[in-house]
């Protein structure tokens, strides 16, 4: 079995795996508000990166959620941060969230939602919304068709799937909208050009030791092929793909 995209990359040393960057990110976090008594839930929080920043930003309590998995290096970098007091993780789905209705002030959950297929895309949904105090806001960050064309975005949709080496399902913005809105939620949204893979977008995220780490990792015989491929389709594609940021309000 290939390995999947975002596991790739952050082998290769990147630490924002967000298709908009760290700036997307930002302005989600900037419009939500968050207090130092604000209760916050991410979603999928890999290794922890947004969970450690919330927390160092806004001095709240995170809890993270995510492949039992895919949690060891969130509670290693977890504990180099010295916030075992503010952060927690456990295992669990974002299909049976394992806590009460309306226990959360924010949700947030980036980079997801596009790997959700279909009805899976409802599911989850329907527990961020379940699990969100009503006024609570849900914070989600995907990749976003600008192509209206289906035919096209089937293509697109193979492609990126083929590329990532993860089953993927991107929605235009009106769907993205559409989609989340059904779940109680009033969606405002920031889209624009996809920075994952942009040289000038990992500079800007990473930093250039970071980015240099990158590049070097990825130009090793082993990787080479892997990377070429996902950075080649993402430069090929700059004008059909792109990055939307839904910042969602619980109604």
């Amino acid at each position: 079995m290939r390995e999947a995209g975002h596991t790739f990359l952050a082998r290769m040393g990147k630490t924002k795996l967000r298709p908009g960057g760290i700036d997307a990110t930002n302005w989600l976090l900037e419009k939500a508000k968050i207090q130092p008594s604000s209760k916050v839930l991410e979603v999928a929080c890999n290794m922890g990166t947004t969970m450690i920043l919330v927390a160092e930003r806004y001095g709240c309590e995170v809890v993270g959620i995510d492949l039992d998995e895919a949690l060891e290096k969130a509670r290693e970098n977890i504990k180099k941060k010295k916030l075992e007091d503010k952060l927690s993780v456990v295992g669990g789905s974002a299909f049976a969230l394992p806590f009460e209705d309306a226990s959360f002030d924010v949700v947030i959950n980036e980079a997801m939602l596009t790997m959700l297929i279909g009805e899976d895309k409802e599911r989850a949904l329907k527990e961020y919304s379940r699990v969100l105090k009503p006024g609570g806001v849900l914070l989600t960050h995907d990749v976003v068709f600008r192509e209206e064309d289906p035919k096209v975005q089937h293509e697109l949709m193979a492609g990126l799937s083929k590329a990532i080496n993860v089953h993927v399902e991107p929605l235009t913005l009106a769907g993205w909208k559409e989609t989340i809105e059904k779940h109680a939620f009033r969606t405002e949204q920031k889209y624009g050009d996809m920075t994952l893979l942009d040289p000038p977008g990992i500079l800007h995220d990473e930093g250039a030791k970071g980015a240099l780490k990158i590049m070097t990792n990825a130009m090793k015989k082993e990787n080479r092929d892997m990377f070429t491929t996902m950075f080649d389709f993402f430069h090929d594609h700059a004008a059909q793909l792109g990055y939307v940021a839904n910042f969602s309000t619980r109604v």
